[in-house]
């Protein structure tokens, strides 16, 4: 039985994560902005096994939240062993080349706002010398692209972050783990047209949770995305600027 929290816990991805810690009995404390689907995924939750579930509203750009929600979350599960960390918005590029305050903002909700969390949680489980950190990057991040490289900035941050903070607590019991979804079809990409490298959330959760259990550091979700990445990652340079991704 496990103690998780859930950082921006009404996701798709997120929920589907818990859907599946619900039904082998684990402890749950979910976070996110809006309390009425909290309420609702908290019921939905605690019928599908949860042991408990517990639940607060949280802005994570509200950077002097997060000590309390911390807090709150470890003594309502009387413990923590694994965070999850998923909140994050999906940039409109096009505005945010063209808004210097919403790119700014962009990149705290995706980036910086990620990464604060991600270090009170890493001190808190660093002392107890045990547990788990996991946060939702994306592909994006491995290589700026000029239809999303706002959000793919905010996301190579996180990536070089757990990156670092992996390497910090690889020998202090606790282990990172950077998940990097490709195309996931969710509310959140309702608007887009969709094609036979997208995923389902069901799929990116059952990835997710796999690779905290094994104690993975890095994983693409789907597997395919790795190779794909590996080759827009080596695309020379010259020929990169020229091409339309």
């Amino acid at each position: 039985m496990k103690k998780i929290l859930i950082i921006g816990a009404t996701s798709a991805m997120a929920e589907a994560c818990a859907r599946q810690w619900a039904q082998r009995g684990d402890r749950l404390f979910l976070a996110a902005r809006k309390v009425e689907p909290l309420q609702s995924i908290a019921a939905d939750l605690s019928t599908r096994g949860a042991q408990q579930v517990g639940y607060q509203a949280f802005d994570a750009t509200a950077l002097d939240q997060h000590a309390a929600l911390l807090e709150a979350a470890t003594q309502a599960m009387g413990g923590l062993d694994t965070v999850l960390i998923a909140h994050g918005t999906l940039s409109d590029q096009d505005k945010a080349q063209n808004d210097v305050p919403y790119a700014l903002s962009e990149i705290a909700t995706n980036g910086t706002s990620v990464i604060a969390f991600m270090t009170l949680a890493a001190n808190q489980l660093e002392a107890q010398g045990h547990g788990a950190i996991a946060v939702i990057s994306s592909v994006a991040g491995d290589r700026g692209r000029q239809s999303n490289y706002v959000y793919g900035s905010a996301k190579a941050l996180v990536s070089a972050f757990a990156s670092g903070l992996r390497q910090r607590l690889a020998k202090k019991g606790v282990h990172v783990v950077t998940i990097k979804p490709g195309f996931v079809d969710t509310p959140m990409t309702a608007h887009l047209p969709k094609g036979p490298l997208w995923a389902q959330p069901e799929k990116v959760a059952r990835d997710i949770c796999a690779a905290i259990d094994q104690g993975r550091t890095v994983v693409y979700t789907p597997g395919f995305w790795r190779l794909i990445m590996l080759i827009i990652k080596h695309i020379p340079e010259f020929v990169f600027i020229k091409l339309k991704l």
